[in-house]
């Protein structure tokens, strides 16, 4: 049971970030989103690792590490946030479901992860995914949809680089330098585009802060509670939860397509994660 409200307050969190990019989209440039996250994440870690008198998380070996891994996490948050303001929200969700597909593939190429039938199997189900959400042929793939897969990449080489630090670092050390490598990169990218936020702005970059640490905090407790396959299969359940908000709240199609699509991706990273159940693959989940 603890496991499922663990996931529920991930899956509200990922929600509730989402609909605060959404609502911020056209008034405030994804950068300075971007910057205001990393601003607010970072006090409230700060105040966490001080209140904990471990002062030597603040303090790491790996810094040039840390730089590539936020350098792709930040491309991966740019274009996912881009995406939220361009895409249907159940898309946008559906398609940063390829991250384990494209973590296998990188992990292969660099970390030399062995090739088993079963991941090139996960692979082509994520192909087929795609497939059915983009409908090329069908439908013109437009340049959002690009994005969102682009920044899908950049999540997954975080993820490689996470799994490499996670042998060295404590994940608040972790989040403490994705904060404060971030934080820098935004505002150096929002400063002529810079726009003072009003109060329900603040509000929403408040959420959007403070979600993010939420969601990743949550989803960290429920992997350590049960098996990544039952928490791949909870986090998929923000798919139909945040189309029925972009239904009610944005006046979005229900596309049934993007559920199958979807439904294809978790089915191929559930036949890899049985595989090795020690071996856990991320979720779509991208705030680490």
């Amino acid at each position: 049971m603890n496991v499922v409200l663990w996931m529920i307050g991930g899956l509200v969190s990922l929600s509730l970030m989402a609909i605060g990019a959404r609502e911020l989209a056209g008034q405030i440039t994804t950068f300075q989103i971007l910057f205001f996250r990393s601003v607010i994440s970072l006090i409230i870690i700060n105040l966490i690792i001080v209140k904990s008198k471990n002062t030597r998380l603040f303090s790491s070996k790996r810094i040039k590490l840390h730089v590539v891994r936020n350098v792709f996490h930040f491309v991966g948050q740019y274009g996912w946030f881009l995406g939220l303001g361009l895409l249907p929200l159940a898309h946008v969700f559906a398609l940063e479901f390829t991250v384990p597909m494209w973590t296998l593939l990188i992990a292969a190429l660099f970390l030399k992860e062995g090739i088993t039938i079963r991941k090139i199997i996960a692979v082509l189900f994520g192909i087929a995914g795609v497939y059915v959400i983009l409908k090329p042929g069908i439908e013109i793939v437009d340049a959002a949809s690009i994005i969102v897969l682009v920044a899908a990449i950049g999540y997954s080489v975080s993820h490689v680089t996470t799994k490499a630090l996670s042998n060295t670092e404590d994940s608040l050390t972790v989040l403490f330098y994705m904060c404060l490598i971030q934080l820098p990169i935004g505002f150096l990218l929002t400063i002529n585009n810079w726009v003072f936020p009003n109060l329900e702005q603040w509000l929403w970059l408040g959420a959007v802060g403070i979600t993010a640490l939420t969601a990743h905090y949550c989803i960290t407790n429920a992997m350590k509670l049960a098996e990544a396959g039952i928490v791949v299969t909870l986090d998929f359940l923000r798919l139909p939860l945040i189309a029925v908000v972009g239904v009610i709240f944005y006046n979005e199609a229900f596309e049934f397509a993007v559920i199958l699509g979807a439904s294809l991706m978790l089915f191929g990273n559930l036949i890899n994660l049985n595989a090795s159940k020690t071996n856990r693959l991320p979720t779509a989940t991208h705030q680490d």
